[in-house]
């Protein structure tokens, strides 16, 4: 499928329910929204196959689903720096910044670094989206070693205390996801939480109380043991 063609699909798709809808959980964007459900955008992915170039044309549509679908057909290894840097900026709601982070960021060979400076960063979303990038990297990147997850404790301890809702639940999210990869790492993500909750902050005492009701819940207990 080309750019026309793209659009065309997202106006017979277009749901005015679903955008409401998607209000209610928090998504609200600058961008055009036409209310496509994800996976329909992974239906149309599949059909249009990995294409870098359409991809930067769908982002520079400013239309919301057309950027989660420039994520979703991008070719990671194609990816630059500045792609990221100049992507990042224009994040204006979680499930962009969740998607676009799951789909391709963390798949770049500059995943780790941008992790690191956008925890940094002031910018809601940018930091929201170096905490999500953590947060995909343990669930996707299979052969990262634990020591690299380690390095990040530090970054997760220091955004506990920001209390913007975006970035806390991502932060809480990337503790969870790390402590859930193996047995050593739920011990030092449990750990890690324990320290966090002494912490004199309500956006710390939530996220470590979360963290550790579910990294030392049965379930995870199990699965981890399996």
């Amino acid at each position: 499928m080309n750019y026309k063609e793209i659009l065309k699909e997202f106006k017979s798709l277009s749901n005015p329910e679903n955008v409401a809808g998607m209000a209610r959980f928090g998504i609200k964007s600058k961008s055009k929204i036409y209310g496509i459900r994800i996976p329909e955008l992974r239906r149309i992915a599949k059909k249009t196959g990995k294409d870098h170039k359409l991809a930067l044309e769908l982002w520079s549509s400013r239309i919301h689903e057309a950027r989660i679908l420039a994520s979703m057909i991008d070719e990671s290894e194609k990816v630059t720096k500045e792609q990221m840097e100049d992507w990042v900026k224009d994040f204006d709601s979680w499930d962009v910044c969740d998607q676009v982070c799951g789909n391709l960021f963390d798949k770049t060979e500059f995943a780790f670094q941008k992790a690191i400076e956008w925890a940094d960063r002031k910018e809601e979303f940018v930091k929201r989206a170096s905490f999500a990038i953590i947060a995909w990297l343990a669930v996707h990147n299979k052969k990262m070693e634990d020591k690299k997850f380690l390095k990040l404790f530090v970054l997760i301890k220091k955004a506990s205390t920001d209390e913007r809702n975006f970035v806390k639940k991502a932060v809480n999210w990337a503790l969870r996801q790390i402590g859930k990869r193996n047995l050593n790492l739920n011990k030092r993500a449990i750990a890690l939480a324990k320290e966090i909750k002494k912490i004199d902050s309500k956006s710390a005492k939530w996220i470590a109380a979360d963290a550790i009701r579910e990294l030392t819940s049965e379930q995870v207990q199990e699965r981890l043991r399996r």
